[in-house]
C-alpha cells in the first residue's frame, strides 16, 4: 500500500508543473494521472474534486516559492536590502523561474474567475499574505529606524506587487526582461527614497 503523505507529494508536484504551464482550465485530470501514473480513483480519493486540487496545488506552488523567498531575505540585514531582495526574487522569474511556467499567483489569478471561486479566494489569500509580509518589512524597517516613518505601507505595498506582477506579464508575453528591469529599476528608486 501507498504511503499516503507520499502520494499528496507527487500528485501536487505533478499538477503543479501542469497547472502553471499548461494553465488550471486545460488541464484535465487525465493529464494528472498521466503524469503521475495514479489513478483517477487516487487522484480523487485525496482530493474531493478537481477545484479542491487546484487550490490545494496554488498552495502547495506558494509554499515552495515562500521557503525560497523567505531564505533570501532572511540573509538581508536591513529592510532596504529585504525589499530588494523581493525584486530580485520577482526579477529570475523571467530569467530563471523558480517555478516552471512562471509566477503561480499571476497564473492562478488570471484563471480564478468566479467559474471558480475555490481559486480565487486562495489566489486571494495568497496575494493577501505577499501583501502583509511587504508590509510587514516596511513595519520593521520603521520600528528601526531603516525606514522613514511617514511611509504609506499599503500603499508601498500594493504598488510594489502590481508593478512586479504586471513587469512578469509583460516580460513573459515580449520574451524579453526589459520591461522587467525597467520596473525593478523604478522600484529599487522607490526604497531608496523611503530609506532612512
Amino acid at each position: 500500500m501507498r504511503n499516503p503523505d507520499e502520494t499528496i507529494g507527487v500528485i501536487l508536484k505533478q499538477a503543479g508543473r501542469l497547472f502553471n504551464s499548461h494553465g488550471y482550465k486545460a488541464t484535465s485530470i487525465s493529464h494528472i494521472t498521466k503524469a503521475t501514473g495514479y489513478t483517477k480513483g487516487a487522484v480523487y480519493r485525496h482530493f474531493k474534486s478537481k477545484e479542491r486540487l487546484e487550490a490545494e496545488t496554488l498552495a502547495y506552488l506558494t509554499s515552495l516559492l515562500n521557503e525560497n523567498l523567505g531564505k533570501r531575505i532572511k540573509i538581508e540585514k536591513n529592510a532596504g536590502g529585504k525589499l530588494k531582495a523581493v525584486l530580485s526574487y520577482f526579477e529570475s522569474y523571467i530569467s530563471k523561474p523558480p517555478i516552471q511556467g512562471g509566477c503561480p499567483l499571476l497564473n492562478a489569478a488570471i484563471e480564478a474567475d468566479d467559474g471558480n471561486p475555490l481559486l480565487r479566494k486562495k489566489a486571494h489569500a495568497v496575494l493577501n499574505s505577499l501583501k502583509e509580509s511587504i508590509i510587514h518589512i516596511l513595519e520593521r524597517g520603521i520600528e528601526f529606524k531603516q525606514i522613514k516613518k511617514s511611509v504609506d505601507k499599503n500603499y508601498f505595498a500594493t504598488v510594489m506587487i502590481a508593478s512586479l506582477e504586471g513587469a512578469i506579464m509583460m516580460s513573459k508575453l515580449s520574451k524579453t526582461d526589459h520591461d522587467i528591469r525597467i520596473v525593478i529599476s523604478h522600484l529599487e528608486k522607490m526604497i531608496d527614497e523611503i530609506e532612512v
